[in-house]
């Protein structure tokens, strides 16, 4: 029986039939793209890293392995700039600043030609300032009112300039005792400063000084500050008087008695004074910030010394 179910098993018979290969699309063209991409970027990344030195390269690799340090910490960093990396010129191991190669070189030049404008500056100011204290000198002698007056003029070059300091003198006094009004005397030695500053063409600071005597209604009320300010005030009348041009005046202090010509001797009558100083450009431009020429700080004590009492 067995072999009769065999023998009346059906015969299946498979026929393929060959054709040709169906259409696979174009996603291969992609893929293929993608790897000569990245195989471009990779030698040119091979080619960058053969071509940088061992600093650049270790400044690329401080930034990255810690790239989160400046916005944890605080300070400028890559977001402070239109850089993606800070610091720039030639040496990328330099953290700090985002500037050109070329900026050093461009800063040290402004810088070089800042100083040369100083310097000349400064040459130009010594020039004018001897002839001016030589000529007040001349004005004072050749004066003979004016020549018995000479020990309470001093004339002395300071680093801010020519510094024209008239103080009082016990039997000689340049303002009543607690009056801002200007003696006869002092208006005449006033006068003829004005004159020989007219054609000066820099600026001009006055400063009032008194004694340490305290003055009448003390601290609350009108004291040495007032009293010094109003005969600085009254000085500088005096030189536009004389013919001095009114916007020459930069600065009008009263300093009270707070700079003595002589501390150890505070009630002295030199202490009372009115201090002139023909400003150079450099100490014009610390004072007002002008912008003429750049300078360094000035100094309260270089300010000038000025007062009276």
């Amino acid at each position: 029986m067995a072999s009769d179910a065999k023998k009346l098993q059906p015969i299946i018979v498979k026929k393929v039939k060959k054709g040709g290969h169906a259409a696979h699309g174009g996603a291969w063209k992609i893929a293929y793209a993608d790897f000569v991409t990245a195989m471009m970027a990779f030698f040119l990344l091979m080619w960058l890293l053969g071509s940088t030195t061992e600093g650049d390269k270790k400044g690329i690799a401080e930034f990255f392995s810690a790239p989160m340090k400046v916005a944890m910490a605080g300070g400028s960093g890559t977001g402070a700039s239109n850089s993606i990396l800070p610091g720039g010129g030639a040496d990328l191991t330099q953290m700090v600043g985002q500037a050109r190669q070329g900026d050093s070189k461009e800063l040290a030049q402004k810088k070089k030609e800042q100083e040369a404008i100083r310097a000349e500056a400064a040459k130009q100011d010594a020039k004018k300032m001897a002839p001016l204290s030589a000529k007040i000198s001349g004005i004072i002698s050749n004066n003979p009112r004016l020549a018995e007056f000479s020990s309470q003029i001093r004339l002395q070059t300071t680093p801010d300039g020519l510094q024209i300091q008239i103080v009082d003198d016990q039997k000689r006094p340049m303002f009543d005792t607690g009056s801002a009004v200007v003696k006869p005397y002092m208006r005449d030695i006033l006068r003829e400063i004005g004159t020989a500053l007219s054609g000066v063409e820099n600026k001009i600071s006055l400063d009032g000084h008194t004694d340490r005597a305290p003055y009448g209604s003390g601290e609350r009320g009108y004291s040495n500050w007032e009293l010094s300010a109003d005969r600085a005030n009254a000085s500088r009348r005096e030189l536009v008087a004389a013919g001095m041009p009114d916007d020459k005046v930069a600065r009008v202090v009263g300093l009270a008695s707070s700079i003595l010509l002589e501390p150890d001797q505070p009630l002295s009558p030199v202490n009372r004074r009115i201090s002139i100083i023909v400003m150079t450009r450099e100490a014009e431009e610390r004072l007002l910030g002008t912008g003429r020429t750049p300078v360094s700080s000035l100094s309260n004590t270089d300010a000038g010394e000025t007062a009276t009492r």
